[in-house]
């Protein structure tokens, strides 16, 4: 996987099997759709990091809009910015480190929203394990499934408690993030979601412990957000899309148990153990003014990515992130 296919991953998880039919192939969108109909890309199969998309479409923020509006998973996660980029979809769900290493590469894509205003990556460890703190991986093997900004993600942090990063041996799980630490393949994993890898090591009966990228030299960045393609942001459906989101988001911390129950009636084989824990922990985590940017934050972690090296240059911040409503 070469660098401007770096994204944030996740391990294989209990999502629904059926979600497999709504995928995409590269040919499948036209490049424009019709006023009334919009798709929005998702990062992954439909889970609770999506729960703002859906219950703006399952409540009706998007169709008081005037908005239809279509999520669909992709057959490839690395697809959706790609198809945005090349004006296949309009919106696409991502992320913001992957945002700042595609915008370096010369895509022409842009934030315009937020749907997870925090860092959910971290790295991870046997709650009753021998790693107290990350000085403790000196000498350890650390899993990993995508390298790049992993690898970036945890070399700061170990040089934030004084390890080096060669002082660490990383090993390729394969995606395999929750297994390959119970197993004991390795002893600590980069890339697992708080909000998803916690809960599920918990449910098995090996609770975990987390360290948290933003309290070891990380900067604070959002997990996923909303992109579009630069020549398309003034298209006059996305100002639309963000009240809706923005009320949808309100609804949802108002609200987190008629949201759910709207969720899981939406997506029933997602109404599992796992999924309504990520459910409860990811809630506090979206934005709830999901236009507006945080053009501070994009440039400090545009600064750790340049110095980090991976990206040449920190792109102006209007340049990689805008508030749609204000065009």
């Amino acid at each position: 996987m070469t660098l401007a296919d770096c994204r944030l991953s996740r391990s294989v998880r209990t999502l629904a099997a059926p979600l497999l039919a709504a995928t995409l192939a590269l040919t499948a969108l036209p490049a424009r759709a019709a006023d009334e109909s919009l798709t929005i890309l998702l990062d992954w199969f439909v889970n609770p990091d999506h729960a703002p998309l859906v219950v703006a479409k399952e409540k009706g923020f998007f169709t008081d809009e005037g908005l239809d509006v279509d999520l669909v998973a992709p057959a490839d996660p690395n697809d959706p910015p790609k198809l945005v980029a090349a004006g296949q979809a309009l919106l696409a769900v991502s992320y913001q480190p992957q945002l700042h290493i595609q915008v370096d590469r010369g895509l022409p894509l842009a934030r315009v929203g937020t749907l997870v205003a925090t860092p959910l990556n971290s790295v991870v460890v046997l709650a009753d394990g021998p790693i107290e703190t990350l000085a403790d991986l000196e000498g350890r093997t650390v899993g990993f499934s995508v390298g790049g900004f992993e690898d970036a993600l945890l070399g700061a942090m170990l040089e934030d408690a004084g390890v080096s990063p060669d002082d660490v041996t990383l090993v390729n799980v394969n995606f395999s993030l929750s297994p390959s630490i119970l197993s004991g393949q390795v002893d600590a994993v980069v890339g697992a979601f708080r909000n998803f890898e916690l809960n599920q090591m918990d449910i098995v009966g090996q609770p975990g412990r987390a360290f948290y990228p933003e309290e070891h030299g990380v900067p604070v960045y959002d997990e996923l957000i909303l992109v579009a393609n630069t020549d398309r942001l003034d298209d006059p459906r996305l100002p639309g899309v963000l009240r809706a989101l923005e009320q949808a988001t309100a609804y949802l911390i108002n609200h987190p148990d008629e949201s759910w129950e709207m969720f899981i009636g939406a997506y029933p084989d997602l109404d599992d153990e796992l999924n309504r824990r990520a459910w409860a922990d990811t809630l506090p985590r979206f934005a709830l003014r999901p236009a507006v940017v945080d053009g501070p934050r994009y440039a400090a972690f545009g600064r750790f990515l340049a110095d980090r090296g991976m990206i040449e240059a920190t792109a102006p911040v209007e340049r990689l992130a805008v508030d749609v409503r204000t065009r």
